[in-house]
């Protein structure tokens, strides 16, 4: 029977299927952070049910780390609290932890796949929805609930329905200036936010193939927005070299004996999926959201659609737009460039090729935010920091940041911010802040203009 890539990495790790129920699925790799793993473990202790498979976790500080002064105690008391029970639960359970400080650390969708920890073919989960940014390895990755992350470290396994099977195809030339966030813009505008509800999602197409691992990373971490499980793009020689050598990935005989399991690892020809969708890559433009869901995208030389119902009116009314609308010059006074969608090294490469030689506009406040550590040391060792710097860019240390109003990096209320990061609802950036979802390049571009521009016309 000719099965698809999420098939044959399923059916690999199913322990048992019950009959007319969900599926035992064996689970390779469990990620956790200081936010969704207090309540498991309380529930464990409260049960006396030891974690089954300590070494098959990873915990890293992110979501509520501050972004300065990261040596000092953290202020907000409970950001410091869930930190701390972190610590703890970690250090009783025998669990590995990468905490503030430590060269590890990072956004744990940063961190896990620049340490090697990441691998095609695994099943990996962790109690944030975009855990599917591992998929771009060719691993079936997904979000839990707390509940979840419970039956995780109990069992090693999770009880759950296999989804259905949807691939969306993006072939041709990209045009000068368009990224793998837009890609993923664009294919989200034109499907819908529900699209992938009930499917995980198989990325096919040379557009993809032709991506860096950065830039397919991206790609999946933005699926569960288009409403997939997850989302998935099969490995090959790009993924192989970037495995390679890394910490925790596996080494000589070990590697070349995966390495050739990895290879089995694509769509067999003619094997059928539940839908099925096409692209053309030369329709797709620089990207930009315009509503409060990041469904609601448009080209960045195009118009608001007039047409809409209720939902939207609603969105342009929190926006401050109006339906027909051109957000070319519209004045932005915030930039972000981080999260886990964009805070990869090639991410700031990308951002100071344009800004470098140039000064952010007088009104903007523009942040940077390395995803890890990590990230942070390549960025000084490029010497990106002194680019962003002499540009007038606040260079900050690894966390979620702005991504999320969970620590001290917050948009004020009634702003706008043209964010790399892969949510857009009503404030999530900070009370009443108005986020505009788009590339690194077209933030930095937004930046130095200090309104969002049509910076393909100066690209060479």
């Amino acid at each position: 029977m000719k099965k698809t890539l999420f098939d044959k990495i399923w059916d690999a790790h199913v322990v048992e299927s019950i009959p007319d129920g969900p599926d035992i699925l064996y689970i390779d790799q469990h990620l956790i952070h200081e936010v969704t793993s207090p309540q498991a473990f309380n529930e464990l202790k409260e049960r006396e049910i030891p974690v089954f498979r300590p070494n098959k976790i990873v915990a890293t500080a992110d979501h509520n780390t501050p972004t300065e002064n990261q040596h000092l105690p953290v202020k907000d008391l409970l950001s410091r609290k869930q930190l701390k029970e972190l610590s703890q639960n970690c250090e009783e359970n025998n669990i590995t932890l990468y905490g503030l400080g430590h060269p590890y650390n990072g956004i744990v969708h940063v961190m896990a796949p620049e340490l090697g920890i990441t691998q095609p073919g695994k099943t990996m989960v962790c109690g944030d929805s975009h855990t599917s940014t591992h998929g771009a390895f060719g691993a079936i990755a997904f979000g839990i609930g707390t509940s979840q992350v419970t039956q995780v470290f109990a069992s090693q396994c999770l009880l759950v329905e296999k989804p259905k099977r949807l691939r969306v195809n993006v072939n041709g030339d990209l045009r000068k200036g368009v990224t793998p966030k837009d890609v993923i813009l664009y294919v989200i505008s034109k499907l819908g936010t529900n699209s992938g509800t009930g499917y995980f999602c198989e990325y096919a197409g040379d557009v993809f193939e032709n991506m860096s691992m950065e830039g397919r990373m991206t790609v999946c971490n933005m699926s569960i927005e288009m409403g997939a499980r997850g989302g998935l793009i099969a490995p090959d020689q790009t993924t192989y070299d970037y495995v390679e050598g890394r910490e925790f990935a596996p080494k000589g005989e070990e590697f070349d004996k995966l390495k050739a399991y990895w290879e089995t690892l694509k769509t067999d020809e003619g094997a059928e999926f539940d839908q099925e969708y096409s692209f053309d890559a030369e329709d797709i433009e620089p990207m930009i959201t315009y509503g409060t869901n990041p469904g609601m995208g448009i080209k960045i030389t195009g118009a608001i659609p007039v047409e809409g119902g209720k939902s939207d009116a609603k969105a342009l009314s929190y926006m401050g737009f109006k339906p027909g609308e051109s957000l070319i010059d519209k004045p932005i006074n915030y930039i972000f460039i981080g999260s886990c969608t964009n805070s990869r090294i090639e991410d700031f490469r990308m951002a100071a090729s344009y800004i470098k030689g140039k000064k952010k506009a007088e009104n903007v406040n523009a942040l940077i935010v390395p995803g890890s550590r990590q990230v942070a040391a390549q960025i000084q060792e490029e010497g990106l920091d002194k680019v962003f710097e002499e540009a007038g860019f606040r260079l900050r240390q690894p966390g979620c940041s702005a991504c999320l109003a969970m620590n001290d990096d917050k948009i004020p209320e009634g702003e706008y911010c043209v964010s790399t990061s892969n949510r857009n609802f009503e404030g999530r950036q900070g009370q009443g802040s108005r986020t505009i979802l788009a590339s690194p390049l077209t933030a930095a571009a937004t930046a130095v203009a200090g309104k969002i521009t049509d910076f393909t016309k100066s690209l060479n």
